[in-house]
C-alpha cells in the first residue's frame, strides 16, 4: 500500500515510523510520504489560508496549494507504479471510522490523506478530485480537534494492522472489538496473562481449564457482557437471527429481548437494574 499525507506540520506526522506502521514500512508492507503543504506556496509567508466567504470567524484553507500539492502526489506517485488513488479527507463531518470502514480501505492501494487545520480546506478542493478519483470524507469521532493529523495517525494504525504480514500473528485480529464476523457488533472482552494470582486477584477459572469450547464461550459470553455495559447501542443494532441459541441466552440474562422483527431492546426492569 502506497500511503501519501500532504500536512502543514509534517513533524505531527512521526509516530508513523515507530510500532506496527513503522514495522510494516521497514518490511516493505507501507510505502509512506509525508508532504509539507508549504512547499507550494509562493508568497514570503507561505500563507496556505484566507478569510472565508460570506463572513464568520476563523480561516480556510486556500485551493491553490492544495491542488498543487495533490497533483504532484498524484504525478509522484504513479511514477512510482502506484494505481486507484483514494483521497481520504479526515474531518468531524465525515462517515464514522469504523472497523468496516478500515477493513475497506486496507483493501485500496493508494491512500491519499488530506489533514485540514483552521475551518477546513476550501470544498471545491474536494469537488475537484472526486472527479479523478473516490473521495471519503472521514470522522474519528464526534469532536473537533485542532486539526487533522491525530485522524491519520488513528486511521492508518487501524488500517496498517490489517495488512497482510504485519501483525506477528495472522488471527490476531479475527476477535477484535468490531472485527466482522462474529464480533461485528460486539466489544471483546477482558483479557488475562501469568501470573495466575496477583494481589489477590485470580484469574477466571475458565481460562485454565484447557477445554477450548468452554473458553470460547466464556469469551462471547463476557464480550454481550462488556458491549451491553458500555455499548448498548450496538446490541439494539443487532440482528437476532445471527445469533445462536447460548448468544440469545446469555442476552436474555443481561437484560434483553429480540423483538418481532428480529432486533433487542432492553427489558425495563434490565435497566433498573
Amino acid at each position: 500500500m502506497r500511503l501519501d499525507v500532504v500536512t502543514i506540520f509534517p513533524e505531527y506526522l512521526e509516530p508513523l515510523n515507530v510500532s506496527l506502521v513503522g514495522k510494516a514500512r521497514a518490511r516493505g508492507r507501507l510505502d509512506v510520504h509525508v508532504h509539507d503543504l508549504r512547499d507550494w506556496t509562493y508568497d514570503r509567508h507561505n500563507t496556505v489560508d484566507d478569510t472565508p466567504y460570506g463572513g464568520g470567524p476563523g480561516m480556510v484553507m486556500k485551493t491553490e496549494p492544495w491542488g498543487e500539492a495533490l497533483d504532484d502526489a498524484l504525478a509522484g506517485g504513479y511514477e512510482a507504479g502506484a494505481h486507484s488513488p483514494v483521497l481520504v479527507v479526515p474531518t468531524p463531518s465525515g462517515r464514522p471510522f469504523t472497523q468496516e470502514l478500515a477493513v475497506e480501505l486496507s483493501e485500496r492501494p493508494w491512500l491519499i490523506f488530506t489533514p485540514a487545520r483552521y475551518e477546513g480546506i476550501d470544498r471545491r478542493v474536494m469537488d475537484e478530485y472526486a472527479t479523478r478519483m473516490p473521495v471519503i470524507e472521514v470522522s474519528i469521532g464526534d469532536y473537533v480537534l485542532a486539526g487533522g493529523e491525530a485522524a491519520v495517525l488513528v486511521i492508518t494504525e487501524a488500517v496498517a494492522r490489517l495488512l497482510p504480514g504485519v501483525l506477528g500473528n495472522a488471527e490476531s485480529h479475527r476477535d477484535d472489538s468490531f472485527a466482522p464476523g462474529a464480533m461485528a457488533n460486539l466489544l471483546e472482552g477482558p483479557v488475562y496473562t501469568k501470573p495466575p494470582e496477583w494481589r489477590g486477584r485470580e484469574i477466571p477459572e475458565v481460562l485454565l481449564s484447557g477445554h477450548h469450547g468452554r473458553i470460547a464461550r466464556w469469551r462471547r459470553d463476557e464480550a454481550f457482557r462488556r458491549t451491553a455495559l458500555n455499548r448498548p447501542d450496538l446490541i439494539e443494532r443487532c440482528d437476532a437471527a445471527g445469533f445462536d441459541k447460548k448468544d440469545r441466552e446469555m442476552l436474555s440474562i443481561l437484560g434483553w429481548t429480540p423483538e418481532p422483527g428480529g432486533r433487542f431492546w432492553r427489558r425495563p426492569e434490565a435497566v433498573e437494574e
